[in-house]
Order: structure tokens, then C-alpha cells, then sequence
């Protein structure tokens, strides 16, 4: 089994790793859009390094577009097998991916029109709306927490995430000539206890992990809750006179923003008075797809809409669905929050808000999630003074604020603590999806704590993957009610963890044999 890197690889942008069997079997996990300076978009536009119709099935980890957003592509050029996923992510992706579409035509349009007029060549979209819209019929959605043969020798689980609704941790079994290898494809890995979504699942084993490192040199300090961080912001922009602006991705991350300022307004903490405006297609969308995936919220938001209204529901929450509807906030100039997107700043309807909010001093503008290098948002955040914004030259007077409590990514402290959790630790882990100094530190500290070697790829590098030499015992739900099976699966883990902690605290060369003996007693009862 070889695997090679095509994307997500010192950067946190453009997802797509690539597997090859011994029986020429392909296939590929995630294939997102590269986002950030001009240099990595270009990526964008150049060929596949593999051939797309080789490729025998594709695995999503999740809907976000640097890990989706290049799936119309592949399919352009060639790509026909199924495309599988979450139920969630399925009924995200047939929103975002036809507006990626939309969003890539309008921006080639706009180019288009300044290359004409300078006599260059005309450049086309990477792929249309419509080029998007043909290949969802290539989707097939997958239950979480079943294992499923999707190819000869070929089986796969996916696991709760707790990124956005619908991601997910894929557990991949591949069989070769009677040995097995064990690859764990972590995707974004969130936060534990964060509204709406389920926290990430523990798992137990792997050969090699794949893992994010977006946050591998930060740890948060949250002084407060995130509801209360927010309140601080709205109170402080408010008294200003102008406009809150939050560029915010059209899914989890609007969602979230919904949850809090609903929490903030049943508690009487957020004046009734303020419009919250979502000028967002792709949001609406998503959050109307949110409404009617309840099975994926925890149990926390469960509670809450037996007792509350829709958390994602406020009385003074408007919808601009159209252009015109768009347009008409640029001429609001205070007690109104505007949430828009992209969440980088890179395209979209936030640009024109930046346009005519940022030069003004009573504005303020809240970034609530992650901004990759050379994305618009990024250069706001990192304090520069000037900005271009659709070809015009805009002064930054507004107030610039930050929440990183809304990042959808686990930080530092998060990463390592998931990775401990293995019972049976991975022979390689292969960091992805950071930025290199992110990757050097988390790497750093997962060999030296936990003595297991850490690979940062290259954009190409390929690896040969070999098992174990010892099988790794896997833990497969048997009994027919899934709930109950998982519950059992649950309370097998923690207790082999429990064990496997009082292994690692009391071992001193002598006390091995009681914890082997109590390790086989628990599985004894167990089984």
C-alpha cells in the first residue's frame, strides 16, 4: 500500500491523499480547493497528478471546501466511481459545491473583463455551477459507526469528528496478501464540549494516523465563555454607533454564532432591538440542512429544544436571500450585526461589507475563525492598514476583534489528548493540513511524549505503508441495536484505558504480570 500527498501539506488548505494497493487498486480521501496567497490557488488550476478516471472511489472526511471543493473537478476531468460520505455531508455538499461553482464563474467574469481590456488571454473557471451540480448524483451516503466493505480487501467506519455537522474520523481497513493495514484519517478534528455537534470519537488503534495540525503551536486561553466573549464584542460595537461585521463560514461556524446570540437572547442579554442580518445563500442553506439533521446534535442541544425554541431560531434574525436584499445593508450605519461569508474574506458577499464598513471608525469587524496565509482576512488580522478589495484601495479604521474560542478545531492540548487515547498507539503518524511551524511543534511534542515518529510531508512525497507485525485486535460492533453495541464498545474502551494509564503509571519492571492478568480478566467478562 503506497500513500502520496497531493494536497493539505504545509498548509491548511486543498486536502487530497492519495492510496494505491498492490492490486492496483485506487482510490483517494478528501479533494478540497487550495486557499490563501496567489502562488497556492494557482494549485487550483493545474492538472491532477493522478489520472482521475484511475481512481476507483473517493472518501469525504467532511464538506468544508478545502476538503470538497476540487470533487467537481475531478469528476470534469474524468473521475466516475461513487463518492462516499456522511448523510450530512451529502446534503451540505449539494449546496456548497454548486456555489463554489457559482462563486468561481462570477470571480473569472470579474478577471475576464480586466484581461480583455489589457489584451490578454482569458482565463476559464475551474469548474461551472453546473459542472458542480453533475457530479452530486456520484454521492453515496454511509451510516456512521458501521463498517462497510466498499471494495474487495477494502472496509471502512467513519467516526464522529465534532468539527462541523457530518465530519467525521474514517477508520480504513485495507487487506493485501492476507495482512491487513489499519490507516486512520483523522479530517478536522473539534473542540470537546462545543454546541450542536458531538464530541470526537475516541479510537482505539491505527497503523498510521493522517492528522490535522492546524492549531499544533497553540493552546486557547478562554477567560470566559464564548457567549460572553461575544456579548463583550456586541456591547462594545454597539455603544460605537456602527455595524458589527463577522465574515463566518456559511456552515458550523454561522451556526454556532446562531446558538450563541440565541442563548444570549432567552437569558435577556442581547438587546431585542439589534437586526441580525444572514446575507448568506450558502448559509441559509446550511442552516436550514442544520434543522433537519438532528440526529446529529448532542445530547446537550437535544435538551435544549425540548425546552426552548429551535436554538438556531431568533425573533429578530433576517434572511437577505437575493442581491437586491444584499445590497440594501450597505446603507444601514448602526445596531446591526451582519454575518456573511467567505470566513477568509476571499469571495463572496463579505467583501462588499469590508468595502463599506472597514474605512469607517464607528464599524467593528469580528473574526471568529481560522485565516490562512495570504487570504484577506488574514492580512485585516495581521494588522495591515490598506487592503484592496475588488480592484479599490480601502483604509482599515474599523475596530478589528477576534474570538478563537469559535475555531471548529481542536487546539494543541486537544490534538496530543486525542492521540493518547490509543490503546494501541499508530507505528507513523503523518501531520497535514497546518502550517509547517504548527507541524514542527506538535511533532516535537508527540515524539518526545509519546515516543512515536511523526512524518511532515511534502506536496508529493509518497510513503510505502506496511502492518504490523502483530495483528491489532479491532473492536467491531455485533449486536443488532447499534446503540447498544456502541454503548458496550464505549465502556470496553475506557475500561482497557483505564488499564492501559495504571500500565504506564505503576510500571517498574515488576508489576507487568498483575496488570496482564487483570487486562485478561476484564476482556474475559467482556467478551
Amino acid at each position: 500500500m503506497r500513500l502520496q500527498f497531493l494536497g493539505a501539506t504545509k498548509m491548511v488548505t486543498g486536502s487530497f491523499f492519495f492510496l494505491l494497493g498492490t492490486r492496483d487498486l485506487r482510490f483517494a480521501v478528501d479533494c478540497g480547493l487550495f486557499q490563501g496567497t496567489r502562488e497556492i490557488r494557482e494549485k487550483n488550476y493545474k492538472e491532477f497528478v493522478v489520472n482521475p478516471q484511475s481512481i476507483d472511489f473517493l472518501l469525504l472526511t467532511h464538506a468544508h471546501i478545502d476538503h470538497i471543493g476540487l470533487v467537481p473537478k475531478l469528476c470534469k476531468h474524468g473521475f466516475t466511481g461513487p463518492i462516499y460520505c456522511s448523510h450530512a455531508t451529502k446534503e451540505l455538499a449539494s449546496v456548497m459545491l454548486p456555489d463554489s461553482g457559482s462563486i468561481q464563474e462570477a470571480e473569472v467574469e470579474r478577471k475576464n473583463r480586466k484581461l480583455k481590456r489589457a489584451g490578454r488571454m482569458l482565463i476559464d473557471p475551474i469548474y461551472t455551477e453546473q459542472e458542480a451540480l453533475n457530479c452530486l448524483s456520484q454521492f453515496q451516503s454511509l451510516n456512521m459507526d458501521e463498517i462497510i466493505a466498499l471494495a474487495p480487501g477494502v472496509e471502512v467506519r467513519l467516526r464522529d469528528a465534532g468539527h462541523i455537522l457530518g465530519s467525521c474520523i474514517i477508520e480504513l481497513w485495507v487487506k493485501e496478501d492476507n495482512n491487513k493495514i489499519k490507516l486512520v484519517f483523522s479530517g478536522d478534528l473539534g473542540q470537546n464540549n462545543q454546541p450542536i455537534v458531538k464530541d470526537p470519537s475516541v479510537i482505539e488503534s491505527a497503523d498510521y494516523l493522517i492528522m490535522e495540525s492546524t492549531y499544533g503551536n497553540r493552546n486557547r486561553e478562554q477567560t470566559s465563555s464564548r457567549d460572553e466573549q461575544l456579548k463583550q464584542v456586541i456591547d462594545e460595537a454597539m455603544r460605537k454607533g456602527g455595524n458589527l461585521i463577522i465574515p463566518s463560514f456559511a456552515v458550523e461556524r454561522t451556526q454556532d454564532l446562531l446558538y450563541d446570540l440565541s442563548i444570549l437572547y432567552n437569558e435577556g442579554k442581547l438587546d431585542p432591538k439589534i437586526d441580525i442580518y444572514i446575507d448568506s445563500p450558502l448559509a441559509i442553506a446550511a442552516t436550514e440542512i442544520f434543522h433537519r439533521h438532528v440526529e446529529c446534535y448532542d445530547h446537550k442541544t437535544r435538551q435544549l429544544m425540548e425546552y426552548c425554541e429551535h436554538p438556531l431560531k431568533l425573533p429578530n434574525l433576517h434572511f437577505s436571500r437575493t442581491r437586491e436584499e444584499s445590497m440594501k445593508l450597505n446603507n444601514i450605519r448602526g445596531n446591526t450585526i451582519i454575518i456573511s461569508a467567505s470566513g477568509m474574506c476571499d469571495a463572496g458577499r463579505i467583501k462588499h461589507h469590508l468595502k463599506h464598513n472597514l474605512w469607517r471608525t464607528e464599524s467593528t469587524v469580528l473574526f471568529v475563525g481560522y485565516q490562512a496565509v495570504g487570504t484577506l482576512g488574514r492580512r485585516i488580522l495581521d494588522g495591515e492598514k490598506l487592503v484592496t478589495i475588488h480592484g479599490e484601495k480601502i483604509e482599515v479604521k474599523a475596530n478589528i476583534r477576534t474570538i478563537e474560542a469559535y475555531s471548529a478545531h481542536a487546539d494543541r492540548a486537544g490534538l496530543v489528548k486525542w492521540v493518547e487515547n490509543f490503546v494501541y498507539p499508530p507505528k507513523g503518524i503523518f501531520l497535514v493540513h497546518g502550517e509547517e511551524q504548527a507541524q514542527i511543534s506538535l511533532a516535537e511534542t508527540l515524539e518526545s511524549d509519546l515516543k512515536i515518529p511523526v512524518y511532515i510531508p511534502d506536496w508529493l512525497d509518497e510513503f510505502e505503508l506496511k502492518p504490523t507485525e502483530k495483528a491489532i485486535p479491532e473492536t467491531r460492533p455485533v449486536n443488532e441495536d447499534l446503540e447498544q453495541a456502541m454503548l458496550a464498545e464505549q465502556m470496553y474502551l475506557e475500561m482497557r484505558l483505564k488499564l492501559h494509564k495504571m500500565f504506564k503509571e505503576n510500571w517498574d519492571g515488576k508489576d507487568y504480570r498483575r496488570i496482564i492478568e487483570n487486562l485478561k480478566r476484564i476482556n474475559a467478562c467482556i467478551d
